[in-house]
């Protein structure tokens, strides 16, 4: 698929699209209309809101437009006779566009055929050039440029493809996601809500707090072994110390602050890195202490728009599998190497296979000389080519302390999530003082590389369930068995199997309700429970059991005292 060639078909399709809005909707004015991931939008005022129906008209027009084959042009003007040419035709979104365009950048007004609209471009020589492969699919509201305190307008989402089956291919996928979306799987599952109370944050119901707990205690376990020392930090803290390690400056728009009783002012931490080192500060540390490797579940807190809130993919209040590696300038290549391997290898069990990483340099909002970032991107740059991963550049999308590797995980319907992260700082051990003595006897600050593997578990918990559609791995799935008996008189044999499982260990329910076996067989296997145990007077006789897997309408029929044999391996959590 040719990248560049999709993306001007996308772009004219926008056009189109508004232009079509426009002749059917004359009163409606127009705003933005960029090319995104998978398709286009384009942000319109107008009073009355869209609906379903007058998207189906759109699209109708759009392939007449189309199917008329309208020329495009282009014409280069003055500011002033763009300013003349949208105030005439009352489009004032156009001329505040216009004020915030750079002097020194022409101004270009596209034509398809009469309709036109003020456009960087390029575009393609005709209309009919889009082809019939789009489909527009959903209105949303959004802000004018993004600002609350602006009108609200409404945007018109498309897809456009080169070819018919890309766009069904496309097209089914995103029916599949939206059966595998996590938020209708939370509330069907019964694992989380959000509530307006607490915009941005989740109340994790009993058995998602389970599914949480298990991700922890894996990591936790994980970590351990590769030499990690866990701590924990406070959640607020004086503002002071955000100004001094660059947070306040440079990342102040994402975080929340209050001023407390005694005229202090705090802030919620909005990353955990400043916390850490104060405890790595505690004590003098030497050259032959280090790497230190130090863990934390952290609680972090940023402000995202009421409009970019997404259930647990985009939060205000998240926990980071957190870590930090305090090493010498001679250790981040061989460190970088070992978190490279812990994450692929993490990624493995939970099988995810594909995964891509991209290097995000220096960005335009930083802290630290250019002499630092030209250290720090040179070892984060060796450190990947030692470990001889393929990697692709992002430029200008490191943290504002130091430049990162971003690792990409390709799910089972093809979407790709960015996870966990490798950053190199030299920056902030040195504003906040960390110093260690090296072999010469003197005080020396040392790297500090910022590591997260889940990245926000919050999210990481949203992709495991879309990636498994909610059934997850036995191991993992927050309820391992349900043990139903089919009338109540076997209830005493359903509770000895259901108390053996409990005492070793398999997270288990016990489903004695005054229903009947098929109604239990269906709400359970509702609930993606992996395995049922069905129990009768047969069974209670030959101390036995019949096990049925989800998914499956074959039984399986194992002894008593077998029982423990078959579950002990199944459920164990891998340990790579």
């Amino acid at each position: 698929m040719d990248q560049t060639k999709l993306e001007l078909i996308r772009h004219d399709a926008a056009h189109v699209m508004a232009m079509s809005v426009q002749e059917l909707y004359p009163e409606t004015k127009v705003t933005i209309g960029p090319v995104i991931e998978n398709g286009f939008f384009y942000d319109f005022s107008r009073e009355t809101p869209f609906t379903d129906k007058d998207l189906i008209k759109i699209e109708k027009k759009m392939k007449e437009i189309v199917n008329r084959n309208v020329p495009v042009t282009l014409k280069v003007v003055s500011r002033a006779e763009a300013v003349d040419i949208f105030t005439k035709i009352g489009e004032n979104y156009k001329i505040e566009i216009i004020d915030s365009i750079p002097k020194e950048e022409e101004i270009k007004i596209y034509y398809h055929g009469e309709w036109f609209d003020l456009c960087r471009g390029p575009h393609l020589s005709s209309s009919g050039e889009i082809g019939k492969a789009f489909k527009l699919t959903k209105v949303a509201g959004a802000y004018w440029r993004g600002d609350s305190n602006n009108e609200m307008l409404q945007r018109i989402y498309g897809t456009a493809w080169e070819t018919q089956e890309d766009l069904d291919s496309y097209l089914l996928r995103l029916e599949e996601a939206e059966k595998r979306d996590h938020r209708k799987l939370g509330k069907e599952l019964d694992l989380f809500h959000f509530q307006e109370e607490a915009p941005g944050a989740v109340f994790w119901h009993p058995k998602g707090w389970t599914l949480f707990q298990n991700l922890i205690n894996y990591m936790r376990k994980r970590q351990d072994d590769a030499g990690y020392h866990e701590i924990n930090t406070p959640d607020i803290m004086d503002k002071s110390l955000w100004e001094l390690s660059g947070h306040l400056e440079k990342f102040g728009d994402n975080m929340f602050t209050t001023e407390a009783k005694e005229d202090r002012v705090y802030a919620l931490k909005p990353m955990n890195c400043p916390g850490c080192l104060q405890v790595y500060k505690w004590g003098m540390k030497s050259y032959r202490d280090l790497p230190l490797r130090v863990s934390e579940f952290g609680k972090v807190h940023r402000y995202e728009p009421s409009g970019a809130l997404h259930g647990l993919m985009r939060v205000r209040a998240f926990t980071q599998d957190d870590a930090h590696i305090f090493c010498t300038e001679e250790q981040v290549t061989e460190e970088s190497k070992i978190v490279c391997d812990l994450i692929l290898s993490i990624y493995k069990d939970f099988g995810f296979e594909k995964i891509s990483i991209k290097f995000s340099d220096r960005p335009e909002k930083r802290v630290g000389s250019d002499e630092i970032w030209d250290k720090s991107e040179l070892a984060l740059k060796k450190a990947v080519e030692a470990t001889g991963l393929e990697y692709t550049y992002n430029p200008g999308e490191g943290a504002f302390y130091g430049p990162k590797l971003e690792f990409i995980l390709r799910d089972a319907i093809g979407r790709d999530w960015q996870c966990g992260t490798l950053q190199v700082d030299l920056n902030m051990p040195e504003r906040l003082g960390g110093t260690f003595i090296g072999e010469d006897g003197q005080k020396h600050h040392p790297v500090m590389l910022h590591r997260a593997l889940f990245g926000s578990l919050e999210r990481f918990t949203g992709i495991l369930l879309e990636h498994y559609a909610g059934n997850l791995p036995l191991w993992l799935s927050p309820v391992q068995a349900v043990v139903a008996p089919i009338t109540s008189e076997i209830d005493p044999y359903a509770k000895e199997i259901f108390d053996k499982l409990k005492l070793n260990g398999v997270r288990v329910n016990l489903d004695i309700r005054n229903e009947k076996i098929n109604y239990k067989i269906r709400d359970n296997s509702l609930q993606k429970i992996p395995y049922m145990l069905i129990v009768g007077k047969q069974e209670q006789e030959n101390k036995s059991i019949s096990i049925r897997q989800f998914g499956s309408k074959d039984q399986e029929i194992i002894k008593f005292e077998n029982l423990t044999d078959f579950f002990e391996k199944k459920c164990m959590m891998p340990t790579n």
